[in-house]
């Protein structure tokens, strides 16, 4: 197995651990503008406008803002957007 598959594994088991729902997404660019558009904001088309906005993103919850969309990262992005997305509904049921 390699080096990848084994921090996949090991991340997989930590998360069922501490109560993951869901599969945490990959963390390729797509993946990435999506969770950003569910919290509302922009991450730019370029390569770098993707960094600064995981850059922004890891400071605001005390991660060391280095830019790279790690494993928790991008756990801390999804979870933060699922509840974005579950008080968007939760606001529109209400109205």
């Amino acid at each position: 197995m390699s080096a990848r598959g084994m921090l996949g594994l090991v991340g997989t088991a930590v998360g069922g651990l501490i109560g993951w729902g869901e599969k945490v997404p990959a963390a390729d660019p797509a993946a990435l503008r999506g969770l950003f558009a569910d919290l509302g904001l922009a991450a730019g088309p370029a390569e770098e406008d993707l960094a600064t906005a995981v850059r922004g993103f890891q400071a605001r919850v005390g991660l060391d803002p280095d830019g790279v969309a790690g494993p928790r990262t991008v756990h801390l992005l999804a979870r933060y957007a699922k509840e974005a997305r579950e008080l968007h509904r939760f606001e529109h049921a209400a109205a």
